[in-house]
């Protein structure tokens, strides 16, 4: 298995957490009664999913694969034997399914084991959920859609250009067909507070922006709506805590930012938001020819969560220099920039 953020059996952490849990009661230390299980726990989404929860009175488990241990459960996602172990032990009332493959080259080159994950498995999980009477959320793409007639609502007819859109369309079908309490929450490129410049679209051009003795070629033809992870967390406990009030909060749902950027106007953003150079950057206007084909414009409207009274949005330039003030290399800057 070689996807990072996937979700071995229920492993002795979890009965340790068990039983602690139930020791914790029996010395009345108060324990969240809510419960969330959240795969794809060690990835970038996921992190934020299974803080924003645990910082709000849920009692929060998470799982994930390579990374999982110590602090996650470590579940592969397509042994259903292990699946159905944790949720029967765990009994979760919400399952937010944060784990895929998400990254539209790799599943072009490897297409059956992203299948198995982004297809398979989610609608295994939507399955076991049901089973249970538990809430799952599972986290789709704005990739769903060509990017030719934009703003695109929950209604509008999906037409993915690449095999990670259709992995994840057929995952939210599956997902549906198999739990009809379900929801599917499409979101577009993420960025936040990665551990490694590479976890994201955005943040990986930091390095780009830093060395400016080299000049770097940037997208400028392709619109994007970078959103932070933190944001998209509470749009998932917002939805979740609406849900376990009204039952008829399920079905399909759009989040995004609402700042439209091509990769060059997001990397300007960057080096302005570090008071660094961006001369040596340079727009390439012309569709891209490399890689999976990609939609120009595949804009989200949010309109139907805004109306449930969900949602959060961070300001660009913050949430940006916020996630990457670690990664700067020339620390002379720091000074400029937040005193």
């Amino acid at each position: 298995m070689k996807f990072a953020d996937s979700c071995a059996r229920p492993s002795q952490a979890l009965k340790c957490a068990v039983a602690e849990a139930k020791l914790e009661l029996a010395e009345d230390v108060d324990i969240p009664s809510r419960r969330v299980l959240i795969t794809g726990a060690t990835g970038l989404l996921g992190r934020a999913v299974f803080k924003e929860f645990n910082q709000n009175n849920w009692n929060a488990v998470g799982c994930g694969y390579r990374r999982a241990q110590p602090k996650f459960e470590q579940i592969n996602l397509l042994d259903s034997v292990a699946v159905h172990e944790i949720i029967r032990d765990f009994q979760p009332h919400v399952i937010v399914h944060c784990a895929a493959e998400r990254r539209p080259d790799v599943v072009e080159s490897q297409p059956d084991a992203a299948s198995q994950l982004n297809v398979a498995a989610s609608g295994n999980l939507a399955k076991e959920a049901a089973g249970i009477g538990a809430f799952l959320i599972y986290i789709s793409t704005d990739y769903v859609f060509d990017g030719t007639n934009p703003p695109y609502k929950e209604t509008d007819i999906p037409n993915p250009l690449n095999l990670y859109g259709k992995t994840k369309l057929e995952g939210e079908k599956a997902v549906l067909e198999n739990n009809d309490g379900a929801a599917v929450l499409r979101i577009p490129v993420l960025y936040g507070e990665v551990e490694r410049l590479e976890e994201s679209a955005v943040t990986v051009m930091f390095d780009k922006v830093q060395f400016s003795n080299k000049s770097a070629n940037m997208d400028h033809w392709q619109q994007r709506f970078p959103t932070n992870v933190k944001d998209v967390a509470t749009v998932c406990r917002q939805l979740a805590e609406k849900r376990m009030l009204d039952p008829s909060v399920k079905g399909t749902f759009h989040w995004s930012g609402n700042e439209q950027m091509t990769k060059y106007e997001m990397a300007c953003a960057i080096a302005d938001a570090f008071n660094l150079p961006s001369s040596h950057l340079r727009p390439i206007t012309d569709c891209p020819v490399m890689g999976a084909l990609r939609p120009r414009n595949a804009q989200l409207d949010c309109s139907k969560l805004e109306m449930l009274g969900i949602g959060q949005r961070t300001p660009f330039r913050a949430g940006i220099k916020e996630s990457l003030w670690p990664f700067l290399v020339d620390k002379r800057w720091r000074q400029t920039v937040f005193h």
